[in-house]
Protein backbone atom coordinates (compact mmCIF):
# COMPACT_ATOMS: atom_id res chain seq x y z
CA UNK A 1 0.00 0.00 0.00
CA UNK A 2 1.48 3.39 -0.84
CA UNK A 3 -0.24 6.57 0.42
CA UNK A 4 -0.82 9.35 -2.22
CA UNK A 5 -1.05 12.96 -1.40
CA UNK A 6 -3.15 15.43 -3.22
CA UNK A 7 -2.83 14.45 -6.67
CA UNK A 8 -0.87 16.71 -8.94
CA UNK A 9 0.42 19.49 -6.85
CA UNK A 10 3.45 18.25 -5.56
CA UNK A 11 6.36 21.21 -5.72
CA UNK A 12 9.03 18.29 -6.08
CA UNK A 13 11.40 19.15 -9.53
CA UNK A 14 13.74 17.48 -10.98
CA UNK A 15 16.75 18.45 -13.46
CA UNK A 16 17.95 15.91 -15.45
CA UNK A 17 20.53 17.93 -17.03
CA UNK A 18 22.14 18.17 -13.27
CA UNK A 19 21.49 14.73 -12.39
CA UNK A 20 24.40 12.55 -12.09
CA UNK A 21 22.96 9.24 -10.96
CA UNK A 22 24.19 9.23 -8.10
CA UNK A 23 21.30 7.28 -6.80
CA UNK A 24 21.24 9.23 -2.97
CA UNK A 25 17.47 10.32 -3.77
CA UNK A 26 16.74 6.73 -3.80
CA UNK A 27 18.02 5.96 -0.77
CA UNK A 28 16.36 9.05 1.11
CA UNK A 29 13.45 9.23 -0.46
CA UNK A 30 10.88 7.59 2.36
CA UNK A 31 8.43 7.00 -0.33
CA UNK A 32 9.91 5.92 -2.95
CA UNK A 33 9.37 8.30 -5.16
CA UNK A 34 12.19 7.60 -7.89
CA UNK A 35 13.96 5.38 -9.65
CA UNK A 36 16.75 4.80 -11.83
CA UNK A 37 16.44 5.48 -15.32
CA UNK A 38 19.58 4.16 -16.96
CA UNK A 39 21.76 6.37 -15.70
CA UNK A 40 19.42 9.17 -14.61
CA UNK A 41 16.91 9.12 -11.86
CA UNK A 42 13.29 10.13 -12.60
CA UNK A 43 10.24 10.60 -10.66
CA UNK A 44 7.76 7.55 -10.77
CA UNK A 45 5.07 8.92 -8.56
CA UNK A 46 5.43 12.30 -7.81
CA UNK A 47 1.57 12.13 -5.85
CA UNK A 48 3.67 10.18 -3.73
CA UNK A 49 6.25 12.92 -2.92
CA UNK A 50 5.42 13.94 0.65
CA UNK A 51 7.67 17.20 0.05
CA UNK A 52 10.20 16.28 2.98
CA UNK A 53 13.15 17.88 1.57
CA UNK A 54 15.33 14.89 1.89
CA UNK A 55 15.96 14.54 -1.67
CA UNK A 56 16.72 17.80 -2.34
CA UNK A 57 19.09 18.26 1.00
CA UNK A 58 21.16 15.15 -0.12
CA UNK A 59 21.85 15.72 -3.76
CA UNK A 60 25.19 17.07 -4.01
CA UNK A 61 24.33 18.45 -7.69
CA UNK A 62 21.18 20.55 -7.23
CA UNK A 63 19.35 18.09 -9.49
CA UNK A 64 16.17 18.42 -7.00
CA UNK A 65 14.35 21.18 -5.58
CA UNK A 66 11.52 21.30 -3.64
CA UNK A 67 9.69 23.64 -2.01
CA UNK A 68 10.09 21.70 1.98
CA UNK A 69 7.59 22.69 4.84
CA UNK A 70 4.51 22.24 3.38
CA UNK A 71 1.42 19.32 3.06
CA UNK A 72 1.36 16.53 4.51
CA UNK A 73 5.02 16.14 6.06
CA UNK A 74 4.53 19.72 7.32
CA UNK A 75 1.04 18.29 9.06
CA UNK A 76 2.66 15.29 10.90
CA UNK A 77 5.68 16.96 12.45
CA UNK A 78 3.22 19.74 13.59
CA UNK A 79 1.34 16.90 14.91
CA UNK A 80 3.85 15.33 16.38
CA UNK A 81 4.83 18.76 18.06
CA UNK A 82 1.43 19.97 19.14
CA UNK A 83 -0.33 16.67 20.12
CA UNK A 84 -3.77 15.60 18.03
CA UNK A 85 -4.39 14.47 14.45
CA UNK A 86 -2.21 15.95 11.38
CA UNK A 87 -4.47 18.08 9.72
CA UNK A 88 -2.64 19.58 6.00
CA UNK A 89 -5.38 21.38 4.82
CA UNK A 90 -6.59 19.37 2.24
CA UNK A 91 -10.37 20.00 3.40
CA UNK A 92 -10.67 16.78 6.02
CA UNK A 93 -10.00 16.28 9.51
CA UNK A 94 -7.19 14.56 9.45
CA UNK A 95 -4.12 14.59 7.21
CA UNK A 96 -4.52 12.79 3.41
CA UNK A 97 -7.55 10.89 4.67
CA UNK A 98 -10.40 13.25 2.02
CA UNK A 99 -10.98 12.30 -1.33
CA UNK A 100 -8.11 14.31 -2.90
CA UNK A 101 -5.74 12.23 -1.19
CA UNK A 102 -6.38 8.15 -1.28
CA UNK A 103 -3.88 4.97 -0.77
CA UNK A 104 -3.30 2.27 -3.55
Amino acid sequence: MSLKYLRNVSSLKLDTERCTGCGMCLEVCPHAVFVMNGRKAEIKDLDACMECGACARNCSFGALSVQAGVGCAAAVLASLRKGGQPVCGCGTDSCCAGPSCSSD
